[in-house]
């Protein structure tokens, strides 16, 4: 399990490399940077608002990558309402939201949540 995001984001970055079969792959490249800044915002989110991160789960092939974020929390992730307020937070949900082709949250039998989704990786 990543202790932070950085981790995560380490534990991805490589999955994807040998997923495109590639010793590296460039933060550069879109379809990387959309995948890492989703497994960041996923982590982060999960350790600052929702009691830490219970479970983590990375897979990649040619076709895209699955993560699946679990943490301690039932409360639901949420958007901030549009408009003039420009406070801090409230900006991640609605970016993966976007980046991801699929996100399902799921709430778990004995208390906390399930975050899962995907991203096309067609273009890496």
């Amino acid at each position: 399990m990543p202790v932070d995001a950085a981790e995560a984001r380490r534990r991805v970055k490589a999955l994807l490399g040998a997923a495109l079969g590639r010793p590296s792959v460039s933060t550069q490249d879109p379809v990387v940077a959309d995948a890492l800044l989703v497994t960041s915002e996923l982590v982060t989110n999960a350790l600052r608002h929702a009691g830490g991160v219970t479970a983590f789960e990375a897979m990649a092939d040619r076709v895209g990558l699955r993560l699946v974020v679990e943490d301690a929390s039932s409360g639901l992730p949420s958007m901030k309402e549009p408009g003039g307020d420009f406070t801090p937070g409230g900006y991640g949900w609605p970016m993966i939201c976007r980046l991801a082709t699929s996100v399902t949250v799921s709430l778990m039998p004995a208390g906390g949540k399930r975050i899962q989704v995907f991203l096309p990786l067609g273009s890496a």
